[in-house]
């Protein structure tokens, strides 16, 4: 099985409010980003990632590589103006092999398990789609414009990445149309009528979004 991880790195960051995107600040010495393809790297060390950088943020980063000796190969893929486009720029660059997986992954989930990415890729393999999931702990409530009221947080799952698909299925996918009902990749592989596959994930697998964020993720790092 040929394997592909696609990481999405082309986004601005603006509510952690730091100079620089945050894939790329430095946590346990290295860049986010770095931490990211690390953990692909040991799940499979012949998995081809391909990294979506932003326009602007390209030699920035080859300039990170050079300054932290970082030779992972990887391929890079200028995104586009939303995610779906950054996604879609990228599976048009890989070659289309029958039997490839592909893993879209988010650039600042550097904790992800390399279990998670098992089994991600196997259930992939095995049904065409795997997303990982995790289960609500907290009591949930829909607010709406008649008010508020609770809902029963056994039905509910809080998606992470990597989203595996056949690189098929995604050829497929991100040939339609952009939507704005798209929030992740299997939201719009799901737009083609296909059912999506959930598997467990990881509580540490957090997306880390603001300052709070960076604090949990350098405790999770000395554990």
């Amino acid at each position: 099985m040929n394997r592909y991880a696609v990481i999405v790195a082309a986004g601005n960051g603006m509510r952690m409010g730091a100079p620089i995107p945050k894939q790329f600040l430095e946590v346990g010495g290295k860049p986010i980003l770095m931490h990211t393809l690390n953990r692909f790297v040991a799940f499979d060390a012949s998995i081809r990632l391909v990294v979506v950088l932003h326009p602007d943020y390209v030699e920035f980063w080859r300039s990170l590589c050079e300054k932290h000796d970082y030779s992972v190969p990887h391929a890079i893929v200028s995104g586009g103006s939303e995610r779906f486009f950054s996604v879609q720029k990228a599976i048009h660059s890989l070659v289309n092999t029958e039997d490839a997986i592909v893993g879209i992954h988010d650039a600042v989930r550097p904790m992800v398990s390399v279990a998670t990415i098992e089994r991600c890729y196997a259930t992939a393999q095995a049904m065409g789609s795997a997303v990982p999931c995790i289960s609500v702990n907290d009591s949930m409530r829909i607010v709406d414009a008649d008010g508020n009221r609770s809902v029963d947080r056994s039905a509910l799952r809080i998606i992470q990445t990597p989203q595996c698909f056949s690189l098929n299925l995604l050829r497929r996918a991100f040939a339609q149309d952009y939507n704005a009902a798209f929030t992740d990749d299997a939201s719009v592989v799901e737009a083609l009528g296909e059912s999506i596959e959930l598997v467990e994930g990881n509580r540490e697998n957090i997306k880390v979004t603001t300052p709070e964020d960076m604090h949990w993720l350098n405790l999770l790092l000395t554990i």
